[in-house]
């Protein structure tokens, strides 16, 4: 897949996002300019689209719908400690109960809380330490008893809740290193 290329006009979140993109293809990132507490609203879902196709750009929002955020949105990156919750029920971005927001922190969020198979999945490499997945290939990849440390979408919970086989299944489809914990070097988050 190619990098897209933005259609909307940016920045498109002057007073919140800082975009910083890379000398390589998939090496943007967003970093926030304000600071504020554990779950407070960081920012309202308001110019997403239906989106046509899975692509790694599209926020899956429904267990068949999947929207384009068409904002600097989309530059926060996947993080296995994530600083922001992206609710796709309610449309809008928080920040992680787990943590304040300060001035420069990376904005990420946790792609499986959204995401039940990922369109492209990869080697993690969140600097997350020993909580960091190593793989991330969607919520049904990682056992249920591992994604009960994260918040989930209501659609992603809904998938789970349906799934037949449980976390053994879940932990038996999941990559060795994913499997057990390790952390992945070199990839981007």
């Amino acid at each position: 897949m190619s990098e897209f290329t933005p259609t909307w006009q940016q920045p498109s979140h002057p007073d919140l996002i800082k975009v910083v993109k890379g000398d390589e293809p998939y090496q943007a990132a967003a970093y926030s300019l304000v600071s504020l507490p554990a779950g407070a609203l960081f920012s309202k879902i308001t110019t997403a689209t239906p989106a046509s196709q899975d692509t790694y750009t599209s926020v899956a929002n429904g267990e068949n719908s999947r929207i384009e955020l068409n904002s600097d949105l989309v530059y926060c990156n996947h993080s296995c400690d994530p600083s922001l919750v992206f609710d796709m029920t309610k449309f809008e971005v928080r920040v992680s109960d787990r943590r304040p927001l300060a001035v420069g922190d990376a904005l990420t969020f946790f792609y499986p809380s959204s995401e039940w198979k990922m369109v492209q999945p990869f080697k993690c490499g969140c600097n997350a330490g020993a909580a960091c997945l190593g793989y991330i290939a969607g919520a049904s990849a990682i056992p249920s008893s591992v994604l009960s440390r994260y918040w989930l979408n209501d659609h992603v919970r809904a998938f789970l809740d349906r799934s037949s086989n449980g976390s053994e299944q879940m932990a038996h489809n999941m990559p060795q290193s994913a499997a057990e914990g390790a952390r992945v070097e070199g990839a981007k988050a």
